[in-house]
């Protein structure tokens, strides 16, 4: 695998991340690599934060360097239900892998029963 880059997550995030995955079943594999991201992350409060870097409900514009396809997705807590927006769950394996990078950043995530997910960031908006 690749080096993963350093990543960046909200104190707040961090703390609503981490109360979340706490609940999570056992052998949840997504929960299991989220967690090992969040022990290596940089928190971070929202005026430290470097620019463009993904935070939950920031709308992520991001390549899949597997197939070259690009998609535009919000990334969200896996309870948020949204009906006129294209969203992600931050227990996805993509969502899981979004969170904290910035823009310019890619990563190589691995996948259940495949090789794995390459993303590269290309733009972050913040929901304000």
């Amino acid at each position: 695998m690749s080096e993963r880059p350093a990543i960046y997550v909200l104190e707040h995030d961090f703390d609503r991340l981490s109360a979340m995955l706490e609940k999570q079943p056992q052998g949840n594999e997504t929960a299991a690599a989220l967690e090992l991201e969040l022990d290596r992350a940089t928190l971070a409060s929202p005026e430290k934060l470097p620019p463009g870097t993904v935070t939950m409900n920031s709308l992520v514009h991001f390549r899949n360097e597997g197939n070259e396809a690009e998609y535009t997705l919000r990334l969200v807590y896996p309870t948020r239900q949204e009906t006129d927006e294209e969203c992600v769950s931050v227990l996805a394996p993509a969502g899981a892998a979004l969170l904290g990078l910035r823009v310019g950043d890619r990563i190589d995530w691995p996948l259940a029963g495949k090789n794995k997910l390459s993303l590269k960031i290309i733009h972050v908006t913040h929901a304000h």
